[in-house]
């Protein structure tokens, strides 16, 4: 058995050890169907805590997204994020006019992976998210049959704070809510809008059936 084998379960563990991390399926149950979890984005440690909430079974087929340029900085970060998770990496960046930074997502979807996408763009600690970028819209529109799956997890600044590299015990949640899909005609501001919306009616205490 490989390295990378025995750390991911190794590292999920972890993770609920630390955080007492439980996946919370309020709108749905976990499925082996294809879906797109949309998160909201607080620390390094967001990846982990969704993955180690993940059923065993749905962690092969399901891919984070990673910035390039931060996770394949270091030998260790590169393994971790490329045999571990196997993660899909996007460009922060283009290198030319031409590059489409959705196109290796759009990759992973063909084949068949579900995939974890922080719609923000990058880490916020101001307890909303961000406004979403648009790159959601157009994998929804490019995949109307895949659900979106609003996801809101809790607690982890307070786990891993930005710059900070070691973990430290707090309890955390993950919560998956109800399924969602573009809209006929619905036109990107306010798709993007309403699903931001949709995962931030997941804090404790927002969400209604």
């Amino acid at each position: 058995m490989r390295l990378a084998d025995l750390m991911g379960p190794f590292l999920g563990f972890l993770a609920r050890a630390i955080t007492g991390a439980q996946g919370h399926w309020l709108g749905c149950p976990p499925s082996n169907e294809q879906r797109i979890y949309i998160a909201n984005h607080q620390s390094h440690f967001d990846l982990v805590l969704i993955w180690a909430a993940l059923p065993s079974e749905l962690r092969a087929k399901t891919r984070a997204i990673a910035a390039r340029d931060y996770w394949t900085k270091g030998k260790f970060k590169t393994w971790l994020t490329t045999d571990v998770f196997n993660t899909v990496y996007v460009s922060r960046t283009r290198a030319n006019p031409d590059e489409d930074p959705l196109e290796p997502l759009v990759e992973a979807l063909k084949q068949g992976d579900s995939l974890i996408i922080f719609p923000e763009g990058t880490r916020s600690n101001k307890g909303e998210p961000m406004p979403f970028k648009a790159g959601i819209y157009h994998l929804a529109e490019q995949f109307p049959g895949v659900q979106i799956i609003p996801t809101w997890i809790d607690n982890v600044q307070r786990v891993m704070p930005k710059g900070e590299v070691v973990p430290v015990p707090i309890l955390c949640t993950v919560t998956f809510g109800t399924p969602t899909q573009i809209q006929p005609g619905e036109e990107k501001k306010a798709f993007l809008e309403r699903t931001r919306a949709e995962v931030t009616a997941l804090k404790p205490g927002g969400w209604k059936q």
